[in-house]
């Protein structure tokens, strides 16, 4: 786990500081931060979709793997695993809308 955020900060970094370096006039400032709002975005919403399917699937799989135990359970877990997925879905549309509102910005 260490190995992989010390190799992803690495790279955060080796992207993020030849622009730094190599500042211009401020015309290209505005368009630095209007790219860094666009990569904000999009990282925003990747990260929510990839959390949201994360948490979705172990949902499913403890909903499927507790009507495997008791099959007569069924009914029972049923609508808390849907009330779990909504309320997980929301966060991910959340985010969709903070991001969106990011790309109003530009």
């Amino acid at each position: 786990m260490k190995k992989k955020l010390l190799a992803l900060s690495s790279l955060v970094f080796t992207l993020a500081i030849p622009s730094l370096a190599f500042a211009q006039d401020s015309a290209s400032n505005e368009n630095d931060v209007k790219m860094f709002i666009a990569l904000a975005a999009g990282l925003g919403i990747g990260i929510a979709a990839f959390g949201g399917a994360l948490g979705q699937g172990r949902t499913a799989a403890a909903a499927l793997e507790g009507i495997a135990r008791n099959p007569n359970a069924s009914g029972k877990l049923f609508t808390p695993m849907i009330l779990g997925l909504a309320l997980i879905e929301s966060l991910v549309i959340y985010s969709l809308v903070v991001s969106l509102m990011l790309m109003g910005n530009l």
